[in-house]
C-alpha cells in the first residue's frame, strides 16, 4: 500500500498529468449525458487470473476528480484474483467515474500485469539464493508505478534512477579509458557509502574489475559457461549480477551458477496488461 504522504508528494503529479492528457478541455461525452452532478457507483471486475496491484492509484485517480469518491474492497495489492471476481465497488460523482475510468484502469491494468509476470518469474527462483531485480527499462513517466509493481510481484528494485547508484557500463568505461580508471574516478567522486558496480562482457574485464575493487560485477550477455567461470573466479570478492537475454526459462540455470542477482528488463518493458473492467455504472438515488 502507498501511504497518503508518499501519494501526494511523489505520485499525484503523475496522475494529474495523465488525467490532463485524457481531458484537455472537457469530457464531451460525459458532459453531454450527465450535465449535473449525480452520485453513482460502478463495479471493478477482474477478467483474467493474476496478481492485483495499484489499487491506491486506481482510487486516487477518481479522488483527484471528486474528493468525496471512495473505493470499497476487501482485496489488497499482491492478492491473487480470478477471472469473473468482483474486486470492489467505486462510488462518486458519475461525471468523475466516467471521466476517470480509463486513467484509473490504465494504471491498474499495467501495474497488475507487471506484478503478475514478476510473481511468475520469481517462482522459477524459489529455493535459490539469487535475487530477481528489475531495470530502468520502464515506460516514460510510469517508473514509480512500475517499480512498485515489481516489488508487489516479489522481486527487488535495482537502481531507481541515475542518482541512485554508480553503475559503470561499457560507454562509461569507454569515456574513462578503462575499467580500472573508471572505478578509480568513481571512488574519488561518489560518496563512500555508494557501492560501485561495473558491467563486464569478457573474463579479462572481470579480472580487471576485481583488481580495481568493484563492489558488484555485472556479467552481461554471457554464456552459462563463461558466467560460471567468472563467478568461480570472483569467489565472493564482489557481488555478482547476471544481465542480458534473461528469460524465465533461463532463470533456474542462471541461479544454479550461483550469481547473487539477476536483472530482467522484461518485467517492465514486456509485461502484458491484466484485463480489468469497470462495469454496471448506476446512479444512486
Amino acid at each position: 500500500m502507498i501511504n497518503g504522504v508518499t501519494m501526494k508528494i511523489n505520485v499525484d503529479d503523475y496522475i494529474i498529468n495523465t488525467l490532463k492528457e485524457d481531458i484537455t478541455s472537457e469530457d464531451v461525452s460525459t458532459n453531454a449525458v450527465m450535465p449535473e452532478d449525480r452520485p453513482g457507483r460502478a463495479d471493478l471486475i477482474c477478467k483474467q487470473d493474476g496478481i492485483i496491484c495499484g489499487l491506491d492509484i486506481f482510487t486516487r485517480a477518481f479522488k483527484l476528480l471528486d474528493e468525496a469518491s471512495r473505493f470499497e474492497t476487501e482485496v489488497k495489492d499482491g492478492d491473487f484474483v480470478k477471472k469473473g471476481q468482483l474486486i470492489g465497488v467505486v462510488y462518486g460523482d458519475i461525471k468523475a467515474l466516467l471521466s476517470g475510468e480509463r486513467t484509473a484502469l490504465n494504471y491498474l491494468q499495467r501495474m497488475s500485469g507487471i506484478a503478475t509476470i514478476t510473481r511468475d518469474y520469481c517462482s522459477a527462483l524459489e529455493g535459490y539464493k539469487t535475487t530477481l531485480l528489475d531495470t530502468r527499462k520502464t515506460t516514460p513517466n510510469m517508473r514509480p508505478f512500475e517499480k512498485y509493481a515489481v516489488t508487489v510481484g516479489g522481486a527487488t528494485n535495482h537502481r531507481y534512477n541515475l542518482s541512485d547508484g554508480v553503475l559503470l557500463k561499457d560507454n562509461h568505461i569507454g569515456a574513462a579509458g578503462s575499467i580500472t580508471r573508471a572505478v578509480e574516478m568513481a571512488k574519488a567522486y561518489a560518496p563512500f557509502v555508494r557501492k560501485i558496480e561495473v558491467e563486464t562482457e569478457t573474463f579479462e574485464q572481470v579480472e580487471e574489475a576485481v583488481a580495481a575493487g568493484a563492489d558488484i560485477i555485472m556479467l552481461d550477455n554471457m554464456s552459462n559457461e563463461l558466467m560460471k567461470k567468472c563467478v568461480d573466479f570472483i569467489a565472493g570478492r564482489a557481488q555478482t549480477e547476471c544481465s542480458g537475454n534473461v528469460t524465465k526459462e533461463r532463470l533456474k540455470e542462471i541461479a544454479e551458477i550461483g550469481v547473487d542477482f539477476v536483472s530482467c528488463g522484461a518485467l517492465t518493458h514486456s509485461a502484458p496488461i491484466m484485463d480489468l473492467s469497470l462495469k454496471n455504472l448506476k446512479p444512486i438515488e
